[in-house]
């Protein structure tokens, strides 16, 4: 294994140990999916680094059946590509796939945000403040991985206010793949430019101004999308080989 993949796998956070009473394969599972998509979410685990098996299952002391089926799961929610005989990776989504997961959240978080602006409550309203509370001080301590988990958080912390399980499910795993799409393809993308975004939201919402939430979140989006290389210019040929004077 790669010294930087193995690093990696390493430096997943240990689980607890299991003792007598100990949790059923179904929660050693879900604890191996969970640490993984925590790892890449917080950019401890990168595009292509191989997942191998063994390691896995020494690191949570679970047989590799359970890492099998863990990695199923990663698979499923395609943030892990298995291939025959060169086993696990983190997967490395294409340009398309980025476009694709980009028009999805537009669809699903546009509609999302102007119908929480209709049910807001001010308990909601104060959650989201504390929330963003937490997003300037990880800004401000230039703490990276804080920070993506927390400018991330924000739009599931919207979903879940509607208390619609599959909604907020469906966008946890958009969340998750752009993770690893701004792992990528990512350029100058401003984390502070983000949570002053994420401030105006809640200014709105606070207001119930459905329409103002629902231009923003969408200009939000747009922005973030934007700061993705995903049209990198590619010079011909004569161009790039020309030396520069």
């Amino acid at each position: 294994m790669p010294a930087r993949a193995a690093r990696n796998i390493v430096d997943l956070p240990r689980p607890r140990r299991r003792g007598a009473a100990s949790a059923s394969d179904s929660g050693a599972t879900e604890r191996i999916v969970e640490s993984i998509t925590t790892a890449i979410v917080e950019r401890r685990l990168m595009p292509g680094t191989k997942l191998a098996e063994q390691k896995i299952a020494d690191i949570f002391q679970v047989s590799r059946t359970l890492v099998r089926q863990a990695l199923n799961r990663l698979s499923r929610d395609k943030l892990v590509t298995l291939e025959p005989a060169r086993g696990a990776r983190v997967a490395e989504p294409s340009v398309e796939e980025a476009r694709q997961v980009f028009e999805v959240r537009h669809m699903l978080e546009s509609a999302m945000i102007r119908r929480l602006a209709a049910t807001i409550t001010r308990e909601q309203v104060a959650e989201l403040r504390e929330h963003l509370g937490a997003e300037r001080a990880s800004v401000s301590q230039v703490d990276v991985s804080g920070r993506t988990r927390l400018l991330a958080d924000f739009h599931a912390v919207l979903a879940r206010m509607l208390g619609n399980d599959t909604l907020a499910e469906m966008l946890q795993e958009l969340l998750s793949r752009c993770s690893l799409i701004a792992l990528m393809y990512q350029s100058s993308h401003s984390a502070e430019h983000s949570f002053e975004e994420h401030v105006a939201i809640v200014d709105a919402l606070e207001k119930r101004d459905a329409r103002a939430a629902q231009r923003l979140m969408e200009d939000h989006l747009l922005h973030v999308e934007r700061n993705l290389q995903l049209d990198p210019r590619v010079p011909d040929l004569e161009s790039a080989l020309r030396p520069r004077s």
